[in-house]
């Protein structure tokens, strides 16, 4: 898995590729509570290059959603989509999370 973060006028975009799995969440974690530790507390998270999520990666986006509520923080998902999405429906975090088509639409659904 790779991790990319790159700051937007009004959040703090996280880029996802490869495989975010039992070995990979935790750095994943360990990543963004960084980010979320040090201020960053609107965050897209940017699914495009994301093959596949295992259910050690879905705790880890829960981990984020978790530690942004108590920073009085947003989260939305961006091009989540395939069998990503397929998990994502399946597991019900379709409905729990707030995705969008693209990070551009994400940022525009929080300025």
């Amino acid at each position: 898995m790779e991790f990319q973060v790159k700051k937007e006028a009004n959040a703090t975009v996280v880029m996802i590729t490869g495989r975010m799995d039992a070995v990979t969440a935790p750095q994943y974690e360990s990543s963004v509570n960084e980010l979320i530790t040090g201020g960053d507390t609107i965050i897209v998270v940017d699914f495009d290059g994301l093959d596949y999520i295992s259910s050690a990666g879905l705790r880890g986006l829960l981990v984020t959603a978790k530690l942004l509520k108590a920073k009085g923080g947003q989260l939305r998902f961006a091009n989540v989509k395939g069998t990503v999405r397929e998990v994502f429906d399946i597991s019900g975090f379709g409905s729990i999370f707030q995705m969008d088509d693209s990070v551009a639409e994400s940022l525009a659904k929080l300025a």
